[in-house]
């Protein structure tokens, strides 16, 4: 209680709280406010380098994509030997992904390309051919 308001003693009377019951009623508040701004930090760090991550792997995703799509591409122009579809999933797992779709129309190759990274499932699509 803080000076100026009564409180009831054991006995049932009234008296004025001394001062010094005061002092301490606060003791250790900056401390517990310290942890919970550096468990806000810490939680928010987590979270925003997961994210960082998964947008890394995003891009790598869309490269392999790219590499996937011109090896399909290139084996079906007759510029390396082989079936495109087959080169594709083999550029793909190289770059630690999965062709989804591979559809090859005339010299142009359309890929599809995925991975799994911590639950989420990430898809990139990509064309290369001859240009119109």
């Amino acid at each position: 209680m803080c000076p100026g308001r009564r409180s009831m003693s054991a006995c049932g009377d009234t008296a004025n709280v001394p001062d010094a019951a005061c002092e301490g009623s606060e003791r250790g508040a900056g401390s517990i406010l310290a942890l919970a701004v550096l468990a806000a930090t810490v939680l928010l760090t987590t979270l925003v380098v997961s994210v960082l991550a998964l947008l890394a792997v995003g891009r790598s995703v869309a490269n392999a994509a790219d590499a996937s799509a011109l090896a399909a591409a290139d084996t079906a122009s007759g510029a390396i030997a082989g079936y495109p579809c087959e080169a594709a999933r083999a550029v793909a797992s190289l770059n630690g992904t999965a062709v989804t779709r591979c559809t090859v129309t005339g010299l142009i190759a359309s890929v599809s390309v995925g991975r799994r990274v911590q639950g989420i499932d990430i898809f990139a699509s990509a064309r290369a051919g001859p240009p119109p």
